[in-house]
Protein backbone atom coordinates (compact mmCIF):
# COMPACT_ATOMS: atom_id res chain seq x y z
CA UNK A 1 0.00 0.00 0.00
CA UNK A 2 2.67 2.22 0.90
CA UNK A 3 4.78 1.49 -1.91
CA UNK A 4 1.37 2.52 -4.16
CA UNK A 5 0.75 5.97 -2.37
CA UNK A 6 4.63 6.69 -2.81
CA UNK A 7 4.23 6.05 -6.40
CA UNK A 8 1.06 8.11 -6.91
CA UNK A 9 2.22 11.12 -5.37
CA UNK A 10 5.46 11.31 -6.97
CA UNK A 11 3.70 11.00 -10.35
CA UNK A 12 1.23 14.16 -9.37
CA UNK A 13 4.55 15.93 -8.81
CA UNK A 14 6.25 15.38 -11.91
CA UNK A 15 3.23 16.51 -13.74
CA UNK A 16 3.56 19.56 -11.89
CA UNK A 17 6.91 19.54 -12.40
CA UNK A 18 6.46 19.25 -16.54
CA UNK A 19 3.65 21.90 -16.65
CA UNK A 20 6.12 23.88 -14.89
CA UNK A 21 8.86 23.32 -17.56
CA UNK A 22 6.71 24.05 -19.85
CA UNK A 23 5.45 27.73 -18.52
CA UNK A 24 9.21 28.40 -18.06
CA UNK A 25 10.07 27.42 -21.69
CA UNK A 26 8.32 30.33 -22.87
CA UNK A 27 10.27 33.07 -21.47
CA UNK A 28 13.62 31.01 -22.31
CA UNK A 29 12.12 31.20 -26.03
CA UNK A 30 11.81 35.10 -25.10
CA UNK A 31 15.80 35.27 -24.33
CA UNK A 32 16.40 33.48 -27.22
CA UNK A 33 17.26 30.18 -25.71
CA UNK A 34 20.35 31.81 -23.81
CA UNK A 35 20.83 30.03 -20.15
CA UNK A 36 23.01 33.56 -19.19
CA UNK A 37 19.69 35.54 -20.26
CA UNK A 38 17.66 33.32 -18.79
CA UNK A 39 19.21 32.93 -15.35
CA UNK A 40 19.31 36.72 -15.09
CA UNK A 41 15.83 36.75 -15.49
CA UNK A 42 14.92 34.24 -13.27
CA UNK A 43 16.75 35.88 -10.58
CA UNK A 44 15.13 39.11 -10.71
CA UNK A 45 12.41 37.95 -8.69
CA UNK A 46 12.36 35.28 -6.32
CA UNK A 47 8.87 33.90 -7.13
CA UNK A 48 10.38 32.62 -10.49
CA UNK A 49 12.60 30.46 -8.92
CA UNK A 50 11.25 29.88 -5.22
CA UNK A 51 7.82 30.10 -5.08
CA UNK A 52 5.98 30.38 -1.59
CA UNK A 53 3.25 28.43 -1.82
CA UNK A 54 4.53 24.93 -2.52
CA UNK A 55 7.57 25.13 0.21
CA UNK A 56 4.42 26.72 2.59
CA UNK A 57 2.18 23.84 1.54
CA UNK A 58 4.85 20.97 1.67
CA UNK A 59 5.71 21.82 5.50
CA UNK A 60 2.68 22.10 6.63
CA UNK A 61 1.26 19.08 5.02
CA UNK A 62 4.31 17.17 6.07
CA UNK A 63 3.88 18.40 9.83
CA UNK A 64 0.50 17.48 10.25
CA UNK A 65 0.89 14.18 8.48
CA UNK A 66 3.85 13.48 11.17
CA UNK A 67 0.84 14.49 13.94
CA UNK A 68 -1.66 12.15 12.71
CA UNK A 69 0.61 9.13 12.39
CA UNK A 70 1.60 9.63 16.38
CA UNK A 71 -2.39 9.42 17.37
CA UNK A 72 -3.58 5.90 18.30
CA UNK A 73 -6.25 4.70 15.88
CA UNK A 74 -5.30 6.49 12.72
CA UNK A 75 -4.03 4.81 9.68
CA UNK A 76 -0.84 5.98 7.99
CA UNK A 77 -3.57 6.11 4.92
CA UNK A 78 -4.41 9.49 5.98
CA UNK A 79 -1.28 11.46 6.45
CA UNK A 80 -0.34 9.87 3.17
CA UNK A 81 -3.52 11.41 1.83
CA UNK A 82 -2.97 14.51 3.43
CA UNK A 83 0.19 14.71 1.36
CA UNK A 84 -1.11 13.96 -1.85
CA UNK A 85 -3.75 16.52 -1.59
CA UNK A 86 -0.65 18.96 -0.45
CA UNK A 87 1.26 18.13 -3.34
CA UNK A 88 -1.76 18.51 -6.29
CA UNK A 89 -2.01 22.20 -4.10
CA UNK A 90 1.47 22.80 -4.82
CA UNK A 91 1.95 22.07 -8.59
CA UNK A 92 -1.33 23.70 -9.45
CA UNK A 93 -0.34 26.19 -11.71
CA UNK A 94 -1.12 29.74 -10.68
CA UNK A 95 -3.03 31.79 -12.79
CA UNK A 96 -1.28 33.57 -15.98
CA UNK A 97 -0.88 37.01 -16.32
CA UNK A 98 -1.34 39.32 -19.64
CA UNK A 99 0.62 37.27 -22.34
CA UNK A 100 1.75 39.43 -25.48
CA UNK A 101 3.77 37.01 -27.06
CA UNK A 102 2.41 33.42 -26.60
CA UNK A 103 5.19 30.24 -27.07
CA UNK A 104 5.85 28.80 -30.19
CA UNK A 105 6.41 25.46 -30.62
CA UNK A 106 8.50 25.37 -32.86
CA UNK A 107 11.06 22.50 -33.19
CA UNK A 108 13.74 23.61 -31.42
CA UNK A 109 11.61 23.66 -28.60
CA UNK A 110 9.93 20.94 -28.85
CA UNK A 111 13.46 19.15 -29.05
CA UNK A 112 14.28 21.11 -25.95
CA UNK A 113 11.07 20.32 -24.01
CA UNK A 114 11.46 16.46 -24.66
CA UNK A 115 15.11 16.61 -23.26
CA UNK A 116 13.79 18.78 -20.61
CA UNK A 117 11.02 16.24 -19.91
CA UNK A 118 13.08 13.31 -19.30
CA UNK A 119 15.56 14.18 -17.28
CA UNK A 120 13.41 15.02 -13.92
CA UNK A 121 11.45 11.92 -14.94
CA UNK A 122 14.74 10.14 -14.30
CA UNK A 123 15.25 12.15 -11.08
CA UNK A 124 11.94 11.53 -10.04
CA UNK A 125 12.84 7.67 -10.55
CA UNK A 126 15.50 7.86 -8.24
CA UNK A 127 13.47 9.49 -6.02
CA UNK A 128 11.36 6.32 -5.91
CA UNK A 129 14.13 4.31 -5.35
CA UNK A 130 15.54 6.46 -2.66
CA UNK A 131 12.23 6.76 -0.66
CA UNK A 132 11.92 3.02 -0.64
CA UNK A 133 14.85 2.29 0.37
CA UNK A 134 15.65 4.32 2.81
CA UNK A 135 12.21 5.22 4.31
CA UNK A 136 10.94 3.59 7.67
CA UNK A 137 7.93 4.77 9.37
CA UNK A 138 7.44 8.33 9.59
CA UNK A 139 10.29 9.18 7.64
CA UNK A 140 8.33 8.05 4.67
CA UNK A 141 6.40 11.22 4.50
CA UNK A 142 9.35 13.41 4.89
CA UNK A 143 11.85 12.10 2.31
CA UNK A 144 8.70 11.86 0.13
CA UNK A 145 7.71 15.71 0.54
CA UNK A 146 11.10 16.68 0.44
CA UNK A 147 11.84 14.90 -2.60
CA UNK A 148 8.52 16.12 -4.70
CA UNK A 149 8.85 19.80 -3.62
CA UNK A 150 12.57 19.45 -4.88
CA UNK A 151 11.46 17.70 -8.03
CA UNK A 152 9.14 20.83 -8.76
CA UNK A 153 11.75 23.63 -7.55
CA UNK A 154 14.61 22.51 -9.67
CA UNK A 155 12.13 22.92 -13.11
CA UNK A 156 14.25 25.62 -14.32
CA UNK A 157 17.63 23.46 -13.63
CA UNK A 158 15.84 20.91 -15.36
CA UNK A 159 14.87 23.22 -18.94
CA UNK A 160 18.57 24.18 -18.98
CA UNK A 161 19.68 20.52 -18.69
CA UNK A 162 16.93 19.92 -21.57
CA UNK A 163 18.85 23.06 -23.60
CA UNK A 164 22.43 21.89 -23.26
CA UNK A 165 21.54 18.34 -23.87
CA UNK A 166 20.49 19.42 -27.08
CA UNK A 167 22.67 22.00 -28.38
CA UNK A 168 24.71 19.51 -30.20
CA UNK A 169 22.09 18.36 -32.16
CA UNK A 170 20.72 21.93 -32.59
CA UNK A 171 24.37 23.09 -33.55
CA UNK A 172 24.23 19.98 -36.95
CA UNK A 173 20.91 21.63 -37.72
CA UNK A 174 21.77 25.09 -37.57
CA UNK A 175 25.06 24.47 -38.99
CA UNK A 176 23.45 22.56 -41.95
CA UNK A 177 20.81 25.20 -42.01
CA UNK A 178 22.77 28.19 -42.58
CA UNK A 179 25.26 26.45 -45.15
CA UNK A 180 21.92 25.11 -47.20
CA UNK A 181 21.25 29.30 -47.28
CA UNK A 182 25.11 30.35 -48.52
CA UNK A 183 24.31 28.08 -51.45
CA UNK A 184 21.18 29.79 -52.38
CA UNK A 185 23.17 33.06 -52.16
CA UNK A 186 26.13 31.91 -54.24
CA UNK A 187 23.27 30.43 -56.99
CA UNK A 188 21.82 34.10 -56.93
CA UNK A 189 24.74 36.27 -56.41
CA UNK A 190 22.52 39.63 -55.54
CA UNK A 191 24.05 43.03 -54.50
CA UNK A 192 24.22 42.91 -50.68
CA UNK A 193 23.21 45.76 -48.57
CA UNK A 194 23.70 45.19 -44.83
CA UNK A 195 22.34 47.62 -42.46
CA UNK A 196 22.90 47.89 -38.49
CA UNK A 197 22.12 50.83 -35.94
CA UNK A 198 21.41 50.90 -31.92
CA UNK A 199 17.65 51.71 -33.90
CA UNK A 200 16.21 52.58 -36.94
CA UNK A 201 17.30 49.14 -38.88
CA UNK A 202 14.29 47.82 -39.62
CA UNK A 203 12.73 51.33 -40.35
CA UNK A 204 15.59 51.79 -42.76
CA UNK A 205 15.68 48.77 -44.85
CA UNK A 206 12.07 48.70 -45.91
CA UNK A 207 12.34 52.47 -46.92
CA UNK A 208 15.50 51.36 -48.88
CA UNK A 209 13.75 48.75 -50.14
CA UNK A 210 10.63 50.45 -51.63
CA UNK A 211 13.52 52.83 -52.93
CA UNK A 212 15.13 50.43 -54.90
CA UNK A 213 12.10 48.46 -55.86
CA UNK A 214 11.09 50.83 -58.24
CA UNK A 215 14.31 50.02 -60.88
CA UNK A 216 15.13 46.99 -59.32
CA UNK A 217 14.07 43.06 -58.20
CA UNK A 218 15.08 43.95 -54.27
CA UNK A 219 14.29 41.79 -51.46
CA UNK A 220 14.71 42.47 -47.70
CA UNK A 221 14.78 40.13 -44.56
CA UNK A 222 11.38 40.57 -43.72
CA UNK A 223 10.47 42.11 -40.10
CA UNK A 224 13.22 42.14 -37.18
CA UNK A 225 14.83 38.85 -39.04
CA UNK A 226 18.59 39.83 -38.54
CA UNK A 227 20.73 37.35 -36.76
CA UNK A 228 21.87 34.20 -38.71
CA UNK A 229 19.07 32.02 -38.09
CA UNK A 230 16.45 34.70 -38.96
CA UNK A 231 18.68 35.53 -42.03
CA UNK A 232 18.82 31.74 -42.85
CA UNK A 233 15.06 31.34 -42.36
CA UNK A 234 14.53 33.85 -44.99
CA UNK A 235 17.17 33.24 -47.66
CA UNK A 236 15.78 29.34 -47.89
CA UNK A 237 12.17 30.16 -47.53
CA UNK A 238 12.12 33.17 -49.62
CA UNK A 239 14.56 33.41 -52.08
CA UNK A 240 15.68 29.33 -52.65
CA UNK A 241 13.90 29.47 -56.20
CA UNK A 242 13.94 33.24 -56.91
CA UNK A 243 16.91 33.71 -59.16
CA UNK A 244 15.67 37.33 -60.12
CA UNK A 245 16.56 38.76 -57.20
CA UNK A 246 19.38 41.51 -57.57
CA UNK A 247 19.83 43.16 -54.14
CA UNK A 248 18.95 41.32 -50.98
CA UNK A 249 18.85 44.16 -48.18
CA UNK A 250 19.67 42.35 -45.36
CA UNK A 251 19.52 44.08 -41.42
CA UNK A 252 22.04 42.71 -39.25
CA UNK A 253 21.56 43.03 -34.87
CA UNK A 254 24.12 42.25 -32.17
CA UNK A 255 24.05 41.97 -28.71
CA UNK A 256 27.72 42.18 -28.35
CA UNK A 257 31.28 42.11 -30.12
CA UNK A 258 31.53 39.55 -32.99
CA UNK A 259 27.87 38.89 -33.85
CA UNK A 260 27.81 41.42 -36.57
CA UNK A 261 31.33 39.96 -37.89
CA UNK A 262 30.02 36.57 -38.60
CA UNK A 263 26.57 38.01 -40.14
CA UNK A 264 29.27 40.04 -42.54
CA UNK A 265 31.08 36.19 -43.10
CA UNK A 266 27.81 34.66 -43.75
CA UNK A 267 26.34 37.44 -45.99
CA UNK A 268 29.35 39.72 -47.04
CA UNK A 269 27.72 43.19 -47.86
CA UNK A 270 28.59 45.39 -50.90
CA UNK A 271 27.55 48.39 -48.90
CA UNK A 272 27.09 49.03 -45.23
CA UNK A 273 24.57 51.79 -43.41
CA UNK A 274 25.12 52.41 -40.28
CA UNK A 275 22.69 54.59 -38.61
CA UNK A 276 22.63 54.92 -34.75
CA UNK A 277 24.69 54.01 -32.11
CA UNK A 278 23.22 54.20 -28.81
CA UNK A 279 22.44 53.14 -25.50
CA UNK A 280 19.91 49.86 -26.70
CA UNK A 281 20.50 47.02 -25.51
CA UNK A 282 23.44 48.85 -23.01
CA UNK A 283 23.17 45.91 -20.32
CA UNK A 284 23.94 43.45 -22.84
CA UNK A 285 26.91 44.76 -24.53
CA UNK A 286 28.22 46.61 -21.06
CA UNK A 287 29.24 49.81 -22.33
CA UNK A 288 28.16 52.09 -25.61
CA UNK A 289 32.05 52.05 -26.52
CA UNK A 290 30.94 48.54 -27.10
CA UNK A 291 28.23 48.74 -29.02
CA UNK A 292 30.12 51.41 -30.77
CA UNK A 293 32.64 48.61 -31.74
CA UNK A 294 30.35 46.25 -32.72
CA UNK A 295 28.77 48.13 -35.25
CA UNK A 296 31.96 48.97 -36.49
CA UNK A 297 31.92 45.51 -37.43
CA UNK A 298 29.44 46.03 -40.57
CA UNK A 299 31.97 48.67 -42.14
CA UNK A 300 34.95 46.41 -41.70
CA UNK A 301 33.04 43.63 -43.11
CA UNK A 302 33.84 45.40 -46.62
CA UNK A 303 35.94 44.47 -48.88
CA UNK A 304 38.11 47.38 -49.91
CA UNK A 305 35.97 48.53 -52.60
CA UNK A 306 32.97 48.72 -50.98
CA UNK A 307 30.70 51.39 -49.36
CA UNK A 308 30.14 52.35 -46.33
CA UNK A 309 27.31 55.35 -45.46
CA UNK A 310 27.44 56.60 -42.19
CA UNK A 311 24.93 59.13 -40.20
CA UNK A 312 27.43 61.95 -39.66
CA UNK A 313 24.87 63.43 -36.59
CA UNK A 314 26.00 60.57 -34.46
CA UNK A 315 29.31 61.01 -32.60
CA UNK A 316 30.12 57.71 -32.39
CA UNK A 317 29.55 57.27 -36.13
CA UNK A 318 31.70 60.04 -37.15
CA UNK A 319 34.41 58.46 -35.55
CA UNK A 320 33.83 55.59 -37.70
CA UNK A 321 33.98 57.51 -40.64
CA UNK A 322 37.32 59.19 -39.96
CA UNK A 323 39.06 55.96 -39.80
CA UNK A 324 39.41 56.01 -43.36
CA UNK A 325 37.99 52.73 -44.42
CA UNK A 326 36.81 51.84 -46.66
CA UNK A 327 37.90 54.16 -49.21
CA UNK A 328 34.41 55.04 -50.54
CA UNK A 329 32.83 56.93 -47.84
CA UNK A 330 29.22 58.70 -47.80
CA UNK A 331 27.88 61.30 -44.75
CA UNK A 332 24.41 61.99 -44.69
CA UNK A 333 23.31 64.64 -41.86
CA UNK A 334 20.27 66.69 -41.26
CA UNK A 335 22.04 69.10 -39.04
CA UNK A 336 24.89 70.74 -41.45
CA UNK A 337 24.25 73.63 -43.51
CA UNK A 338 26.11 73.12 -47.44
CA UNK A 339 29.41 75.04 -46.52
CA UNK A 340 29.96 72.80 -43.33
CA UNK A 341 28.85 69.86 -45.04
CA UNK A 342 31.46 70.10 -47.64
CA UNK A 343 33.98 70.98 -44.71
CA UNK A 344 33.21 67.76 -43.45
CA UNK A 345 33.00 65.70 -46.39
CA UNK A 346 29.90 64.90 -45.54
CA UNK A 347 27.49 64.38 -49.29
CA UNK A 348 24.04 64.27 -48.44
CA UNK A 349 22.06 66.81 -46.07
CA UNK A 350 18.40 67.78 -45.19
CA UNK A 351 17.22 71.67 -44.97
CA UNK A 352 14.19 73.24 -44.05
CA UNK A 353 12.83 70.56 -42.43
CA UNK A 354 9.34 70.95 -41.65
CA UNK A 355 6.85 67.99 -39.46
CA UNK A 356 3.23 67.99 -39.67
CA UNK A 357 0.20 66.10 -39.41
CA UNK A 358 0.55 65.19 -42.55
CA UNK A 359 3.92 63.83 -42.85
CA UNK A 360 7.65 65.51 -43.21
CA UNK A 361 8.44 68.19 -45.78
CA UNK A 362 12.23 68.88 -46.71
CA UNK A 363 14.97 69.59 -49.79
CA UNK A 364 17.33 67.25 -50.45
CA UNK A 365 20.81 68.31 -51.26
CA UNK A 366 23.83 66.57 -52.77
CA UNK A 367 26.54 68.58 -51.72
CA UNK A 368 29.08 67.01 -54.37
CA UNK A 369 26.82 67.98 -57.05
CA UNK A 370 24.88 71.15 -55.81
CA UNK A 371 21.70 69.15 -57.07
CA UNK A 372 18.59 70.05 -54.19
CA UNK A 373 14.97 67.66 -54.20
CA UNK A 374 12.02 68.67 -52.98
CA UNK A 375 10.97 65.58 -50.48
CA UNK A 376 7.65 65.02 -48.83
CA UNK A 377 6.53 62.09 -47.35
CA UNK A 378 3.50 60.71 -45.17
CA UNK A 379 5.93 59.46 -42.69
CA UNK A 380 6.15 61.65 -39.37
CA UNK A 381 8.99 61.71 -36.34
CA UNK A 382 12.19 63.84 -37.49
CA UNK A 383 14.42 60.64 -37.04
CA UNK A 384 12.84 59.74 -39.95
CA UNK A 385 14.50 62.26 -41.86
CA UNK A 386 18.04 60.57 -40.78
CA UNK A 387 16.47 57.30 -41.80
CA UNK A 388 15.22 58.95 -45.44
CA UNK A 389 18.43 60.56 -46.22
CA UNK A 390 20.36 57.14 -45.48
CA UNK A 391 18.49 55.06 -47.41
CA UNK A 392 18.70 57.91 -50.16
CA UNK A 393 22.97 57.96 -50.05
CA UNK A 394 22.08 54.22 -50.76
CA UNK A 395 20.00 54.78 -53.54
CA UNK A 396 21.75 57.07 -55.31
CA UNK A 397 25.01 55.23 -55.26
CA UNK A 398 23.46 52.17 -56.64
CA UNK A 399 22.05 54.59 -60.11
CA UNK A 400 18.84 56.01 -59.04
CA UNK A 401 19.08 59.94 -59.02
CA UNK A 402 17.51 61.92 -56.31
CA UNK A 403 14.42 62.89 -58.37
CA UNK A 404 13.65 58.98 -58.59
CA UNK A 405 13.64 58.63 -54.74
CA UNK A 406 11.97 61.93 -54.25
CA UNK A 407 9.54 60.31 -55.92
CA UNK A 408 9.23 57.36 -54.35
CA UNK A 409 9.55 59.36 -50.94
CA UNK A 410 6.22 59.62 -51.15
CA UNK A 411 4.27 56.93 -51.18
CA UNK A 412 6.35 55.20 -48.03
CA UNK A 413 4.60 53.93 -45.37
CA UNK A 414 5.77 53.27 -41.90
CA UNK A 415 7.20 49.43 -40.46
CA UNK A 416 4.31 48.01 -38.51
CA UNK A 417 3.90 49.30 -34.83
CA UNK A 418 6.38 52.23 -35.58
CA UNK A 419 4.99 55.59 -35.49
CA UNK A 420 2.03 54.63 -37.06
CA UNK A 421 -1.02 56.98 -36.83
CA UNK A 422 -4.66 55.67 -37.57
CA UNK A 423 -8.15 56.55 -36.59
CA UNK A 424 -9.86 53.81 -34.31
CA UNK A 425 -13.51 53.79 -33.58
CA UNK A 426 -15.16 56.68 -31.98
CA UNK A 427 -12.74 59.03 -33.45
CA UNK A 428 -9.83 58.64 -31.40
CA UNK A 429 -6.60 58.69 -32.81
CA UNK A 430 -3.68 56.20 -32.25
CA UNK A 431 -0.33 56.26 -32.38
CA UNK A 432 1.49 53.12 -32.47
CA UNK A 433 4.69 53.28 -31.80
CA UNK A 434 5.20 49.92 -29.29
CA UNK A 435 7.30 48.03 -31.49
CA UNK A 436 10.00 49.17 -28.64
CA UNK A 437 10.87 52.73 -27.68
CA UNK A 438 14.58 54.32 -27.17
CA UNK A 439 15.86 57.95 -26.23
CA UNK A 440 16.24 59.57 -29.92
CA UNK A 441 12.74 57.85 -31.18
CA UNK A 442 10.82 58.52 -27.70
CA UNK A 443 11.50 62.61 -28.75
CA UNK A 444 9.89 61.97 -31.72
CA UNK A 445 7.53 60.20 -30.82
CA UNK A 446 6.34 62.92 -28.29
CA UNK A 447 6.70 64.99 -30.40
CA UNK A 448 4.15 63.73 -33.03
CA UNK A 449 1.71 63.50 -29.98
CA UNK A 450 1.72 67.01 -28.73
CA UNK A 451 0.77 67.88 -32.75
CA UNK A 452 -2.15 66.53 -32.63
CA UNK A 453 -5.59 68.67 -32.84
CA UNK A 454 -7.70 67.11 -30.26
CA UNK A 455 -8.39 68.17 -26.60
CA UNK A 456 -6.36 65.41 -25.01
CA UNK A 457 -3.60 63.90 -25.84
CA UNK A 458 -3.07 60.34 -23.87
CA UNK A 459 0.95 58.91 -23.48
CA UNK A 460 0.66 55.32 -22.43
CA UNK A 461 4.06 53.34 -21.94
CA UNK A 462 6.50 51.00 -19.77
CA UNK A 463 8.97 53.06 -20.06
CA UNK A 464 12.32 51.79 -22.01
CA UNK A 465 14.34 48.93 -21.26
CA UNK A 466 17.97 47.45 -21.65
CA UNK A 467 19.24 50.77 -21.04
CA UNK A 468 22.00 49.24 -18.71
CA UNK A 469 23.76 51.87 -16.20
CA UNK A 470 21.21 54.77 -18.24
CA UNK A 471 18.05 53.10 -17.42
CA UNK A 472 16.92 55.37 -14.80
CA UNK A 473 19.10 58.58 -16.15
CA UNK A 474 16.75 58.09 -19.38
CA UNK A 475 13.67 56.99 -18.36
CA UNK A 476 13.46 59.91 -15.82
CA UNK A 477 14.34 62.25 -18.58
CA UNK A 478 11.17 60.97 -20.58
CA UNK A 479 9.32 61.54 -17.04
CA UNK A 480 9.98 65.30 -17.67
CA UNK A 481 9.88 65.27 -21.35
CA UNK A 482 6.33 63.50 -21.18
CA UNK A 483 4.48 66.10 -19.45
CA UNK A 484 5.36 69.02 -22.61
CA UNK A 485 3.18 66.74 -24.81
CA UNK A 486 1.32 64.96 -23.23
CA UNK A 487 -2.25 66.38 -21.47
CA UNK A 488 -2.56 62.34 -19.47
CA UNK A 489 0.16 59.90 -18.87
CA UNK A 490 -0.52 56.17 -18.25
CA UNK A 491 2.55 54.10 -16.51
CA UNK A 492 2.12 50.66 -17.66
CA UNK A 493 3.47 48.49 -14.29
CA UNK A 494 4.79 49.71 -10.99
CA UNK A 495 7.95 48.83 -10.60
CA UNK A 496 10.01 49.49 -13.85
CA UNK A 497 7.82 52.53 -14.28
CA UNK A 498 9.38 54.27 -10.99
CA UNK A 499 12.17 56.33 -12.53
CA UNK A 500 9.72 57.53 -15.64
CA UNK A 501 7.33 58.57 -12.46
CA UNK A 502 9.94 60.70 -10.84
CA UNK A 503 10.33 62.65 -13.83
CA UNK A 504 6.87 63.44 -14.34
CA UNK A 505 6.65 64.57 -10.34
CA UNK A 506 9.62 67.03 -10.58
CA UNK A 507 7.85 68.87 -13.44
CA UNK A 508 4.16 70.63 -12.69
CA UNK A 509 2.35 67.72 -14.03
CA UNK A 510 -0.86 67.27 -12.42
CA UNK A 511 -0.88 64.18 -10.19
CA UNK A 512 -4.57 63.60 -10.96
CA UNK A 513 -3.45 63.76 -14.78
CA UNK A 514 -0.94 60.47 -14.07
CA UNK A 515 -2.29 57.14 -13.82
CA UNK A 516 -0.23 53.81 -12.78
CA UNK A 517 -2.08 50.45 -14.07
CA UNK A 518 -0.68 46.86 -13.73
CA UNK A 519 -1.33 45.66 -17.58
CA UNK A 520 -1.81 47.12 -21.01
CA UNK A 521 -5.56 46.08 -20.98
CA UNK A 522 -6.16 48.35 -18.02
CA UNK A 523 -4.87 51.05 -19.96
CA UNK A 524 -6.87 50.19 -23.13
CA UNK A 525 -9.85 50.00 -20.68
CA UNK A 526 -9.22 53.87 -19.64
CA UNK A 527 -8.26 55.45 -22.71
CA UNK A 528 -11.65 53.83 -24.04
CA UNK A 529 -13.25 54.94 -21.20
CA UNK A 530 -12.27 58.18 -20.92
CA UNK A 531 -11.04 59.59 -24.89
CA UNK A 532 -13.44 60.88 -27.27
CA UNK A 533 -13.34 61.94 -30.97
CA UNK A 534 -10.23 64.01 -32.14
CA UNK A 535 -8.65 63.17 -28.87
CA UNK A 536 -5.21 61.24 -29.09
CA UNK A 537 -3.40 58.42 -27.63
CA UNK A 538 0.57 57.76 -27.76
CA UNK A 539 1.38 53.60 -27.08
CA UNK A 540 4.86 54.17 -26.45
CA UNK A 541 6.77 50.92 -26.31
CA UNK A 542 5.48 47.20 -25.20
CA UNK A 543 7.64 45.27 -23.17
CA UNK A 544 7.92 41.36 -23.42
CA UNK A 545 6.42 39.29 -21.21
CA UNK A 546 9.70 38.58 -19.77
CA UNK A 547 8.56 42.03 -18.18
Amino acid sequence: MTTLFVIFILLIWITGTWLRIYRQAHYYQIEEYLNQRYLIWLGKERMRWLPTRPVVVVVAATVIGLFLDTIPGTTNVLAFIIVGVAAVISVWPPARGEVKKPFVRTERATRMLGAAFVVPALAALLAFFFVESLSTGRSTLVLLSISGLLLFLMAPVWLMAGNLLMYPVETILRQRFQRQAQQVLNRIRPRVIGITGSYGKTTTKNYLSEILSSRYRTYATPKSYNTLMGISLAINRDLADDYSIEYFVCEMAMYGPGEIAKLCEFVPPDVSIVIEVGPQHLERAGSIENIAKAKYEIIQGLRPDGVGIFNWDNDYIKEMIRRGYPQHRIAVSRVLSPAEARQEGVRFIAQDINEELDGLAFTVMDVNTGQREAFSTPLVGIHNVTNLLLATAAAVNEGLSLRDVAYRVRTLQPAESRLVRQVADGGIIIINDSYSANPVGAVSALKVLGMQPGERKVLITPGMIELGDLHKTENKRLGQLAPLYATDIILVGEKQTKPVQEGILSTDFPPDRLHIVSTLSEATRWYQQNLRSGDAVLFLNDLPDTY
